[in-house]
């Protein structure tokens, strides 16, 4: 990497994005992983369809898995974490460290 040259540092731009690393992190840190549309839409205060373009982005990355049901005759969208999404949040959140520890060290020295 060239010198002051920082784009390779962020890899997974999918989760860097604040609105899908705000719903990875509520639905890791939720009982069981999971959480409705509406309980993230309260909890993020989002518009209904900003909060579903980016669930189907993360859909689309498989970080999340989404089941439709009745309940109540009432339409209810829950919002599962995936292990492979669990995963990705993990290595990013390392890479934030990591690139913290960087700077921190570069601004010391």
């Amino acid at each position: 990497m060239a010198e002051n040259d920082y784009s390779g540092l962020i890899r997974d731009k999918i989760i860097h994005e604040r609105s899908r690393l705000l719903i990875l992190s509520y639905l890791a840190g939720s009982e069981m992983g999971k959480a409705t549309f509406m309980e993230l839409q309260k909890a993020m205060d989002f518009s209904r369809g900003n909060l579903s373009i980016q669930i189907k982005t993360l859909q689309q990355a498989k970080y999340v898995r989404i089941t439709k049901k009745f309940k109540d005759n009432k339409p209810m969208t829950t919002i599962f974490l995936t292990e492979k999404g669990r995963f990705a949040l993990k290595h990013y959140l390392k890479e934030m460290e990591d690139i913290i520890k960087l700077f921190s060290s570069s601004v010391i020295s």
